[in-house]
């Protein structure tokens, strides 16, 4: 799974451009919670490069970058949560879920 870093809130518009073309994933990680950790480690080792070929993941890390974090909430319509996995699509959040709730499996039914 090859991440880009999301690092300034004009890469906001960039995605809203980029899920015209392709779904966007973006992962909201908080160093300081567990929970994020095992989220994050259990995405990685489900995730298939052939099988996701067309989705752009982006890694967010919401402590370094909250005013990125507060502006996702805001251009997608959705509620901070960390740690959260959004699916944009044609520059809507087609998928939303954190914690525990975010799942491999439905990630690749939302984008399929």
């Amino acid at each position: 799974m090859k991440w880009s870093e999301l690092r300034s809130v004009h890469q906001i518009d960039m995605i809203r451009e980029e899920s015209k073309e392709n779904p966007i994933l973006i992962f909201k990680y908080s160093s300081r919670c567990s929970v994020s950790r095992m989220a994050l480690d259990r995405l990685e080792r489900n995730w298939d490069d052939a099988e996701m070929l067309a989705v752009k993941p982006y890694f967010l890390d919401l402590i370094t970058y909250r005013e990125i974090s507060n502006r996702i909430a805001a251009v997608f319509d959705v509620e901070h949560e960390s740690p959260q996995v959004l699916i944009i699509e044609n520059e809507k959040s087609i998928y939303d879920q954190s914690h525990m709730g975010i799942r491999y499996e439905e990630i690749k039914e939302a984008v399929h």
